[in-house]
Formats: structure tokens, sequence, C-alpha cells
């Protein structure tokens, strides 16, 4: 690995862990194999070093994109590791419902209902630790 992706790789992490937590990490590196390394230094280098880690939004601004985007694409694994990265980010979860409100009249009803679903499910999970 060259200097500059092992940067990015170690920055990334870095991020990766204070928006979805070390928990939610370690379980995710515990779970590479020969199949899914590849990807998995891919989503640490560039999603979360080489984008999350440039200047021009704040984490706070990026969780609420992310939650739009992944709510359009009707991805609610994602949509709720991204709802506990929004709450490590600063939003309230009353912020994380008028994002849902405004996912209802962008995206659609049926999946603002959904994201209400992943939404309260993270919630939860919140709650319990």
């Amino acid at each position: 690995m060259s200097e500059t992706r092992k940067d990015l790789y170690e920055q990334g992490m870095k991020i990766r862990r204070a928006v979805v937590g070390d928990a939610y990490v370690d379980k995710t590196m515990a779970g590479i194999d020969d199949f899914n390394r590849d990807l998995q230094n891919l989503v640490s280098e560039y999603c979360w070093g080489a984008v999350w880690g440039r200047p021009g939004l704040a984490r706070r601004d990026r969780s609420i994109l992310n939650l739009g985007m992944l709510a359009a694409l009707n991805r609610g694994t994602e949509f709720k590791t991204h709802v506990r990265g929004a709450l490590a980010n600063g939003l309230s979860r009353d912020e994380i419902k008028e994002i849902i409100m405004q996912i209802a009249i962008y995206v659609g009803v049926p999946a603002s209902l959904e994201a209400t679903r992943w939404a309260k499910e993270a919630f939860a999970e919140e709650d319990k630790k």
C-alpha cells in the first residue's frame, strides 16, 4: 500500500470510528476475510478518508446528506448505522425527524415511513447502551 493510501486508510479509520463508533468498526473489521478485504479497504480509504476527510463540509452536514441518500436508496442497515453516526455528529432526534419529513416530500412517503422505522430501531439500540 502506498504512503498516500496508507494515510487515507488511517485517516478514514479515525473518522469511521468517530462517526459510527469503535464497537461497530471492530465488528466490521473482525468480519474481514479474503473476499471482502479489498472492499473494506476501499471503504476506509476513499469513503471515510478521502471524502469524509475533506474540509468542505462538516461531519454533521455529511450525516444529513447520507440519511437522505440512504433513505432514497432503501438501504436500511446503512441508514440505521448513519442515524447513530448523525447522533454522534451532533444531530438531535428531532432534527432526524425533520430530515425524515423532508424525505417524505422529496423521496416519497413509503421511504419516509421505512426511514422512521429504521430510525426508531437505531434509537432503541442507542438507548440500550
